[in-house]
């Protein structure tokens, strides 16, 4: 049996056997079978967590999914993430004849058939997606949802040099390479807090004789971590909001109501004028972004009636109204849970399947909305400044 991939680690009267593994490479899944079957191990860990562990056993879950549950759990910008990630993946094993991840498959099945105990050993991806997002601040989630369209509607192929960098690295870093090379922090949660708590669940992990299937990008990482002790609370725990963006998301709609008042009482038309430049901008751009999403046009028009509104109260979103309005109209039929794996291979898939248009039309509506309430607010300032 070949060593190469394989790092060994004794202690604590245990053995780990470290196989790092390219999550697109058709023979990781190979030597993953040849280890565990030679080895036949106590435990086996993967670098999975329940979600995805569930997303690989259940590959029909889509079905299951309740749109309108997505949109009041304001889970549609995250499903939307999950999607782009599949898209991106689906991409991959298409145009090379590889299936992302499938490695982690062999390691759950070779775990079965050797009756060794299985162990999840990865962070919950929500987890760390929170964390990420707790660390971006505005300009920077506004940049990760515009990395995740483009990665959508713009990358039709993957190059040969793409393919031979993602075989070293992490599947969930392959996907935000760009992001991080912008924004190098995230390292941290997305890398170095994942490296700490896999080595301890591995560590903690049943038995004796423990095999873990990881990206090799984590196993150096691993093998130092391993021999330290980490907080799995410590780890699994979301940074609390912080009382920021409430005050400033408080603040914005507080001043432009001051400002339009004030105007009205010394200068009534400049005041109709500063209300029709908010209606107009937030209404407009909000509209656009649904139409882009090639929305229905009672949900166009929805978004033009709620963004001036929603805009003056951080706790509700244009998006949702128009994303519950396009899932009424034009509700998703059973056959477009079932096409949903295969429609987020292709732009035209994406706006052709009635689940993912909602979810583009909630996020753009959203977007729209923003960039409305931005240009009205200078304009309403700067009506307010001409009038004083």
């Amino acid at each position: 049996m070949s060593e190469e991939n394989i790092t060994r680690i004794e202690q604590d009267g245990k053995e780990f056997i470290l196989i790092g593994t390219a999550h697109v490479s058709k023979t990781s899944a190979e030597q993953v079978k040849e280890v565990i079957g030679n080895e036949q191990p106590d435990t086996v860990c993967v670098e999975l967590d329940k979600q995805r562990y569930q997303s690989i056993i259940n590959g029909d879950q889509w079905k299951d999914m309740d749109i309108f549950k997505v949109i009041k759990e304001k889970k549609a910008s995250l499903l939307l993430m999950n999607l782009a990630v599949s898209s991106f993946q689906k991409r991959m094993a298409k145009q090379f004849g590889i299936e992302a991840g499938q490695e982690m498959i062999q390691g759950i099945t070779s775990a079965k058939e050797n009756n060794a105990q299985l162990v999840l050993a990865d962070r919950n991806i929500q987890i760390t997606f929170a964390r990420i997002w707790g660390g971006v601040g505005f300009k920077g989630k506004m940049m990760l949802l515009a990395q995740i369209l483009a990665g959508i509607f713009t990358k039709e192929t993957i190059t040969e040099e793409d393919l031979e960098k993602m075989k070293s690295q992490d599947s969930i870093q392959s996907i935000l390479s760009e992001f991080t090379e912008s924004f190098p922090r995230l390292k941290k949660p997305l890398i170095d807090e994942r490296d700490q708590y896999l080595a301890q669940k591995i560590k903690q992990a049943p038995g004796g004789k423990i095999v873990a299937v990881l990206g090799a990008a984590h196993v150096p990482g691993i093998t130092k971590e391993i021999k330290k002790e980490h907080d799995l609370k410590a780890l699994t725990s979301v940074p609390p909001k912080s009382k920021v963006p409430k005050i400033i998301g408080w603040s914005i709609p507080i001043l432009i109501i001051a400002l339009i008042a004030f105007t009205f009482l010394n200068n009534p038309a400049a005041g109709w004028q500063q209300m029709l430049s908010w209606l107009l901008w937030n209404g407009t751009f909000s509209a656009l972004g649904v139409a882009i999403g090639l929305g229905h046009p009672l949900a166009i028009v929805t978004a033009f009636v709620a963004a001036p509104i929603t805009s003056l109260n951080p706790l509700i979103a244009a998006g949702w109204f128009a994303g519950f309005v396009q899932a009424f109209v034009k509700r998703p039929h059973v056959s477009d849970f079932e096409n949903l794996s295969e429609d987020v291979f292709t732009v035209k898939g994406f706006w052709r399947n009635k689940v993912t248009r909602v979810l583009l039309i909630i996020v753009l509506a959203n977007l729209g909305s923003t960039l409305g309430t931005i240009i009205a607010g200078t304009d309403v300032v700067r009506l307010f400044i001409n009038n004083i």
